[in-house]
C-alpha cells in the first residue's frame, strides 16, 4: 500500500472493502463496510458521495474500474498500489520488460499466447489454477520454467518454481505465474 492510499483510507468518510483487503484494513481503521459482490458497490455508491472503494489487484488492469465505468459510476480518482506483477518479478528479482500478460482470473485466455512469448505472467483463479496451466502448457508443448506466487505480500506467502508440466500443490486460489518459455 501506498502512502497517498493509507492517507486516503485514514481521511475517507466510508470505506468499502472486499473481504480479502478487509482483513488487512483493521491496523489502519475499524469502520469500514465490507463487500462482497461487486453489485453491492453501487448501492452503497448510490447512497454515499465520499465512499472510497478498495480491491486488491491493479484496478486498471482487468480491474474494478473498467467494471464501474461500464455501470456509469463516475469515478474521480484511482490511487494504485504495487500491482501484484511488480511484487512478483521484485521478489524474483527479474526483469519483466516485454512481457505477456494473460488474467485468467474469471476469464478464459487461451494459453497459445504463451508459446509466442520468452515472458508471460499470468493472474489466476480456483478453475485456472496454476497446476491446471502446468498441465495445459505441457500439452501444448510449451517447456520451461513456472514460478509461482501465493498470497503475496500476506504472511503466509509462498514462491514456488518448477519445471512446466510439473505437478503443484493449488495453496491459494489466487496467484502469480511467471512463465519462462524455452522457446526454439
Amino acid at each position: 500500500m501506498t502512502v497517498e492510499a493509507k492517507e486516503a483510507i485514514e481521511k475517507a468518510k466510508y470505506v468499502l472493502a472486499f473481504g480479502r483487503v478487509s482483513s488487512s484494513l483493521k491496523s489502519i481503521r475499524y469502520d469500514f463496510i465490507q463487500v462482497n459482490r461487486v453489485d453491492d458497490i453501487i448501492k452503497y455508491i448510490n447512497i454515499h458521495n465520499d465512499l472510497l472503494l478498495l480491491a486488491s489487484g491493479d484496478p486498471n488492469f482487468y480491474g474494478i474500474v473498467d467494471f464501474l465505468k461500464k455501470k456509469g459510476v463516475l469515478i474521480k480518482k484511482v490511487i494504485p498500489g504495487i500491482s501484484s506483477f511488480q511484487y512478483m518479478m521484485a521478489k524474483l528479482e527479474k526483469s519483466w520488460q516485454g512481457a505477456n500478460f494473460l488474467s485468467l482470473h474469471g476469464r478464459d485466455e487461451g494459453l497459445e499466447k504463451v508459446k509466442k512469448s520468452y515472458l508471460t505472467i499470468i493472474l489466476t483463479d480456483k478453475e485456472n489454477s496454476p497446476l491446471v496451466i502446468s498441465r495445459n502448457l505441457k500439452m501444448l508443448g510449451v517447456k520451461g520454467t513456472m514460478y509461482i506466487g501465493f498470497n503475496l505480500s500476506y504472511d503466509d506467502e509462498k514462491i514456488i518454481k518448477i519445471n512446466i508440466g510439473e505437478e503443484v500443490e493449488d495453496i491459494s486460489a489466487l496467484s502469480v505465474v511467471v512463465i519462462e518459455n524455452e522457446m526454439d
